[in-house]
């Protein structure tokens, strides 16, 4: 979400009942409810000096991990109103159920809170421990103006299912904290739309099923949805279309809406205006979703949702590598199973479960000419039938992929543009001013082997793990403007990048928080 003065009130700010303030914010993952990464304030950086960026800071916080989890993206509020007088603040979020307030200007920590939980894990009993299940706080927080300028409220899921409310100058609750969902479960990003906080859960953690919440502020009362036959675990949490429907694909699990199982596609859940209640509005299942869970390529993407030519359209993906244009009033047609558009394989030839694919997010923006761009990160080679008007090298290991969004004789696709440079684990971009930044998360991501079989364990994979690389490229072509080479000495497991005033941030699993940007 980004607000400004200058600025007319955006459909954004009419949905959180915001106050507007100068500059640029990103409040929430993905940087507003519809999750399309873009920044569409950034004034700061641009094509031309992008070149000159340098590391301004690099903060360690006393965060621990757990298993291969550590910070999430951070928060950026631009204009915080505190004793010490106004201050551009990032809120970073850390695994271990800490959550940091940090001045951007100076690279120092303002205040730190960590939640006392109030639940013990027990010594054994469901899904507990593991890379997929490692405790603590697992989504990131959502920040929302107040009444009041320049006062902010902060919002997180704690590890005991506690929601907490915070105040982003110093700290304080300002508001108890209330029971969201039970403990040791795996929620992500949580989003906001109407006073409303809508998250859902994965992996079965702490033997929870996997479920759509919803938490109404000014009732506080708890929606539930679910469950839906297969996890949901798109990196940045739910997208939310205008008429408030939140959507996010499914994880590993049988397609049979007729039996009410949803695994493998993408649902669609709404909050009953009256009840509260979580509804099912709508639902897409791949046309080979039962060839799909066999193999283990879940529809695990968080989707981008975005306005074009008088539509409101959503594209996600997964790890067979494919992507899907969908319009929102009927994302999967009359027999919930045709979307507009389904594209060819982009990678993943050999069918890889674990280290190939679509992972986390989705992007989207519009250039000055109206042209309608989609952005997905791959993992693993490209497939060696897609091709792009522009390929700017080899890919082994990962890339940005982009589309332009067309429409010719109502016929709908997504036409490749460019493919990025190699990237090890491309994760998902952010937008702003003409230039995508992206980076290899550098992380090992294999789960089986020749000797054991299936293993997904840290011990294995954290000393396979090397360093993340940060990139600058040309919104239009792919082109690398900026590296940061060797600067970031450590690597991450499902975190992201966060862009706002001239400042790119990236934490990694070292519990560190590196800040990029333009030198005074």
């Amino acid at each position: 979400m980004q607000f400004g003065m200058r600025a007319k009130l955006s459909l954004t700010a009419i949905s959180l009942g915001c106050i507007l303030s100068s500059g640029a914010d990103w409040l929430t993952d993905g940087g507003n409810p519809q999750r399309t990464a873009w920044q569409k304030d950034e004034k700061i950086l641009n094509l031309e000096n992008v070149k000159n960026m340098k590391l301004l800071w690099k903060l360690h916080l006393d965060n621990e991990p757990r298993q291969m989890h550590s910070l999430f993206p951070p928060l950026i509020v631009e204009r915080v109103n505190t004793p010490e007088g106004v201050k551009q603040i990032a809120i970073d979020a850390g695994v271990s159920d800490n959550i940091y307030a940090i001045d951007v200007e100076k690279g120092e920590v303002l205040w730190k809170k960590h939640f006392v939980s109030t639940w013990m894990p027990p010594a054994n009993g469901g899904r507990g421990g593991g890379i997929l299940c490692p405790g603590g706080i697992t989504a990131t927080p959502v920040i929302a103006p107040t009444s009041t300028s320049g006062k902010y409220t902060i919002y997180a899921a704690s590890w005991d299912g506690m929601l907490h409310q915070l105040n982003v100058a110093d700290g304080e609750d300002v508001a108890a904290p209330s029971k969201f969902m039970p403990p040791n479960g795996k929620p992500y990003a949580l989003n906001l739309w109407n006073n409303v906080i809508y998250t859902h859960t994965a992996q079965g953690c702490g033997g929870n099923p996997n479920i759509v919440y919803s938490y109404d502020l000014a009732t506080k009362k708890v929606g539930t949805w679910g469950p839906s036959g297969g996890g949901m675990w798109g990196r940045t949490g739910p997208a939310i279309s205008a008429d408030g429907t939140m959507y996010t694909g499914t994880g590993d699990g049988k397609f049979d809406p007729e039996n009410g199982i949803y695994g493998n596609g993408i649902i669609g859940i709404k909050q009953n205006p009256e009840t509260k209640a979580l509804e099912l509005e709508d639902y897409f299942g791949p046309s080979n979703a039962e060839w799909l869970v066999k193999r283990d390529l879940d529809m695990q993407v968080t989707p981008a949702i975005f306005n074009y030519k008088g539509h409101e359209l959503m594209v996600d993906a997964g790890k067979e590598c494919r992507m899907y244009l969908m319009d929102t009033k009927s994302i999967g047609g009359d027999d919930h199973r045709t979307p507009l558009y389904r594209s060819p394989l982009i990678c993943n030839e050999d069918v890889n479960f674990a280290s190939a694919g679509i992972w986390g997010s989705l992007a989207s923006w519009e250039d000055s000419k109206g042209v309608r761009w989609v952005l997905t990160p791959i993992w693993g080679p490209k497939h060696s039938a897609f091709k792009a008007p522009i390929e700017n090298g080899v890919v082994k290991y990962g890339a940005i992929v982009a589309f332009k969004v067309e429409e010719k004789s109502g016929k709908w696709q997504l036409a490749p543009a460019w493919i990025s440079r190699d990237m090890n684990r491309a994760e998902p971009p952010v937008i702003a001013n003409g230039v995508i930044y992206a980076y290899g998360n550098g992380e090992d991501t294999d789960q089986a082997y020749a000797d054991v079989g299936l293993a997904d364990d840290a011990s294995r994979r954290i000393p396979g793990s090397t360093h993340a690389v940060l990139y600058a490229l040309d919104a239009q072509t792919g082109k690398e403007l900026w590296s940061s080479g060797d600067q970031i000495t450590s690597w991450n497991h499902w975190s992201g990048l966060s862009i706002a005033n001239g400042r790119i941030y990236i934490a990694t699993f070292d519990s560190n928080l590196y800040c990029f940007g333009l030198k005074k």
